[in-house]
């Protein structure tokens, strides 16, 4: 909890600290167009890449393989998505660390347990789903 509120008020704290740097030495304006810039960057390359992932889960679901480390990988893209809006020079960097897929894969296995499951079995999409009819009666 402790460090929750210490990075609720230290990072906005470092970023106007970051973002007063930079202003006093590049000026006010570039500045600005400089943080606008990165989150139009950071947002068309965590689209491109988000569509990546989805198209990655679609295809181990199809295949009948449980996509337990994409979607944990497209949360972290969520996440470096969330980054890169956010105003500020720190949180962009991070925003923009997160876009490396080896470093994203890395984070996904080095922190966040994910239990290996034997998957469920293969759906073949030319097959019809199987369908057993029957009658019931409750007898109470």
């Amino acid at each position: 909890m402790i460090i929750f509120i210490l990075l609720l008020i230290g990072l906005p704290l470092i970023e106007i600290y970051f973002l007063i740097e930079v202003g006093s030495a590049i000026g006010a304006f570039p500045t600005i167009v400089l943080t606008i810039l990165t989150a139009i960057i950071g947002t068309w390359l965590v689209r491109r890449q988000g569509f990546s992932v989805l198209m990655r889960v679609r295809r181990m679901i199809d295949e009948g393989e449980v996509p337990a480390l994409e979607v944990m990988d497209g949360a972290l893209l969520l996440v470096a998505g969330l980054f890169l809006l956010l105003p500020g020079f720190l949180t962009d960097s991070v925003g923009f660390l997160l876009l490396i897929p080896p470093l994203r894969r890395w984070l996904v296995r080095r922190y966040i347990p994910v239990v290996p499951t034997q998957g469920y079995p293969a759906r073949n999409p030319d097959q019809t789903p199987r369908v057993i009819e029957g009658e019931y009666r409750r007898d109470d």
